[in-house]
């Protein structure tokens, strides 16, 4: 697993053992932030579920302003922090807010910051097992009003798994590869 393009193209990153962790293949990485394009450059990132934070560091990578990356785990986090400081040097701490938490606990914290804080470009790629969490995640963000206008939401799922979208979203746009599925979704303008 490395950066795919950008400022860091070609640096490894680090996962952990086991299954706690599942991270985004290179390959669907790619494709996602190619078809992301320059919406990413000077984006205000937010990786609810970050794993190995491959997706927010991608985007930072690609020239991103900002990113936010959440888990609740201990060692998806030390991976995370492993990862920030061999991509992003002595930026990390400037770049990445690494935050060890539920999505949920996550969301008000960040709703509750004295900084206002939205985001251009959220990642979303929970546990399979979890499948509430998308719509649950979306309906958060929505009442905390993190999501910036025209923000791009980016659902990572199992190909077979179906994610019904609360009120206020839209699917834009579908791709599969192989047995994973990308979805992208934004907020309904009101």
């Amino acid at each position: 697993m490395r950066i795919i393009s950008g400022d860091a193209r070609g640096r490894r990153l680090y996962a952990p053992a086991g299954e706690e962790t599942r991270p985004t293949a290179d390959r669907v990485r790619e494709a996602l932030f190619n078809i992301l394009g320059a919406r990413v450059r000077g984006a205000r990132v937010l990786d609810l579920f970050g794993g190995t934070g491959a997706m927010a560091l991608e985007a930072l990578s690609r020239g991103a302003a900002h990113a936010v990356v959440v888990d609740s785990t201990r060692t998806a986090l030390e991976a995370i922090e492993r990862n920030a400081r061999a991509v992003l040097g002595e930026d990390a701490v400037k770049r990445a807010r690494i935050i060890r938490a539920d999505y949920r606990a996550a969301i008000d914290q960040l709703a509750g910051g004295q900084a206002e804080e939205r985001f251009d470009l959220v990642f979303l790629d929970p546990p399979y097992r979890m499948a509430d969490a998308y719509a649950d995640a979306l309906t958060r963000l929505r009442a905390a009003r993190l999501l910036e206008e025209d923000c791009r939401v980016v659902l990572e799922r199992a190909r077979e798994q179906v994610v019904k979208l609360p009120p206020g979203f839209e699917r834009l746009d579908v791709r599969d590869y192989g047995k994973t599925s990308i979805e992208f979704v934004r907020e309904v303008p009101a």
